[in-house]
């Protein structure tokens, strides 16, 4: 079923890159912070074929491309980040302090060719095309589309995404079974004492001290109470505390990031991290207080969808890289838990760049790698799911 699709669709997806590299150039020139994305949906939305529109998760939808029946999924991230651009480019972003530094400019462009590609030449399954909202912040887009049902209702029997990746290639796709992102979750410690004159330490409960001995402590989590062959991260990125130099606070607080390949390890994390911080407060004199946001499982990609979509990279013109995976996070991995789905990594500059800095600016011919990616996703789970 697949072999008759494949050239056909790649003619017509090569055909529709001039509109596409168009539409890129207007998203990226328009960013919309994550919640805000309405006007980067229906940017979309009048560029993709008529199909069923169905909106979802406030500011996203759900279009179905092709007839009745199971179809496949691709989805595309609406948001951009709170960046100001340093790229130089014609398009730039014309709102200060937005921009498009995450590729979901090039992965919205991918979709829609793909998806137009599709609506002129007929495919193996029908297309959803899932505009998803809010990926780079909580609550998740993601997963508010799974618990919406629409998938369910669209009788969706897998997913597919792709996403640039600056540290592979141009050309290159890492199609990796498995875990290839982390879990992701966030971490608040509020450490309670006794303030008071910074003069007269004895007569206080000092909690910027015992946050500062938390923070030392917590490294041993990953050192000391997690398996060395299984990738976690603890990182404290913020610290808080006191307004006045002479001045001993009566709180400190600390926030940071956990993040795990196993969802055995993330649940050691959890209880650790409490325990810890609760247990260095209470040598101090002091008491702690642990709140624990979570946020995206791991990414696990299917198997049976990897293998089949390898195969597919080749004759589109692209190279099957080395396996990837790391402790960065996504929420497509919602998708994941709920159905057969395939996160595939697409190179843009081979180490040069980094994601969500203001420089980053993937060129426009990588629109085409991303898109045939997502079609060789897309015919690999049509032919094992539909």
């Amino acid at each position: 079923m697949t072999g008759p699709h494949l050239s056909a669709l790649a003619a017509a997806l090569d055909a529709e890159l001039p509109a596409a590299t168009a539409l890129r150039h207007r998203i990226h020139a328009r960013p919309c912070l994550s919640g805000a994305e309405a006007p980067t949906r229906d940017l979309v939305l009048a560029a993709l074929p008529a199909g069923s529109t169905t909106k979802v998760a406030d500011t996203g939808a759900v279009v179905r491309v092709g007839g009745a029946g199971p179809a496949v999924a691709v989805r595309a991230e609406l948001d951009a980040l709170a960046v100001q651009e340093k790229t130089g480019a014609a398009w730039t972003s014309e709102h200060p302090g937005l921009m498009h530094a995450c590729g979901h400019d090039v992965h919205l462009a991918a979709l829609t060719a793909l998806a137009r590609a599709i609506g002129r030449k007929g495919g193996p399954a029908p297309l959803l095309a899932v505009l998803q909202p809010r990926e780079e912040t909580y609550p998740s887009g993601a997963q508010d589309v799974v618990e919406d049902g629409i998938l369910g209702r669209e009788q969706c029997a897998a997913v597919i995404g792709a996403h640039v990746q600056p540290l592979l290639p141009p050309g290159t796709v890492a199609c990796t079974p498995g875990g290839v992102n982390a879990s992701a979750d966030e971490f608040t410690v509020t450490v309670h004492g006794r303030g008071g004159h910074a003069a007269y330490p004895h007569l206080t409960r000092d909690p910027v001290v015992t946050l500062a001995h938390i923070v030392v402590a917590l490294q041993s989590l990953v050192s000391r109470d997690t398996d060395p062959m299984s990738p976690v991260v603890l990182s404290v990125s913020t610290l808080a505390a006191g307004t006045a130099a002479n001045v001993i606070p009566g709180t400190a607080e600390a926030r940071g990031t956990l993040r795990a390949l196993g969802s055995g390890e993330r649940e050691t994390l959890h209880a650790r991290l409490a325990e810890v911080a609760g247990l260095v407060a209470r040598a101090h004199g002091c008491t702690a207080q642990v709140d624990i946001t979570r946020g995206e499982p791991v990414l696990d990609n299917d198997a049976a969808l990897t293998a089949a979509t390898r195969p597919l990279l080749g004759p589109l013109g692209l190279r099957v890289g080395d396996d990837l995976r790391s402790a960065g996070s996504d929420d497509f991995s919602f998708f994941c838990a709920r159905l057969p789905s395939l996160m595939l990594f697409v190179g843009t500059h081979g180490g040069t760049e980094q994601l969500h800095a203001p420089t980053f600016l993937p060129p426009d011919e990588r629109i085409r790698d991303v898109a045939h990616a997502m079609l060789a996703g897309y015919l690999a789970a049509a032919e094992l799911h539909t």
